[in-house]
């Protein structure tokens, strides 16, 4: 017998025996566990006690200097303030159609309830009680650099609250620009 034989008869061997088992394998069993550890593990509750760590407690603080996903820092050498903010931060997307469209959208979504739908300062909530916010058509928004007028959006100002935990950083980058384009 040649190699090729002998290997298409243990082939042939092999596939008859996985046919045979799935052929008889009842659907409602479980199937084999290689590591059953892992199948059935000990679930421990966030706030109970658990001998796997020396304080016995389930919940650990991550460690210290560790980001969480998601949330990575504006800027890494040392404090972010609105006088620094202009110079430290600069815009990373090119200003381009699909981001000035982007960015409207994310305007009218957060920001024209306020502004008013052409930046003038005369949004659906100044009609109810609410104090105008400044214009965004003034030359004084328009001469910001795009790191200030993207801090003032991350963190608030005045009676703005900050919008960095409702708009994604991309989406605030978006928005400063098309912020830049109202006339």
């Amino acid at each position: 017998m040649n190699q090729k034989s002998i290997f298409y008869l243990l082939f042939t061997i092999i596939l008859l025996f996985l046919l045979g088992n799935i052929s008889t394998t009842d659907p409602t069993e479980p199937n084999y566990e290689f590591v059953p550890d892992m199948v059935h593990s000990v679930a421990y509750d966030a706030f109970s006690e658990n001998p796997n760590y020396k304080d016995n407690k389930t919940l650990q603080l991550p460690p210290e200097g560790t980001i969480p996903i998601g949330f990575l820092p504006e800027y890494l050498d040392g404090e972010l303030t609105l006088e620094n903010a202009g110079d430290v931060l600069n815009n990373p997307l090119l200003a381009n159609e699909i981001n000035n469209e982007r960015g409207a959208f994310v305007y009218h979504n957060f920001c024209s309830v306020c502004h008013g739908p052409t930046g003038a300062g005369d949004g659906s909530v100044t009609k109810r009680g609410v104090p105008p916010p400044p214009s965004i058509k003034t030359e004084k928004i328009k001469n910001m650099k795009d790191g200030e007028l993207y801090f003032i959006i991350s963190n608030g100002i005045g009676n703005m609250p900050p919008y960095n935990v409702q708009i994604n950083r991309k989406d605030r980058w978006q928005l400063t620009q098309y912020i830049k384009t109202l006339k």
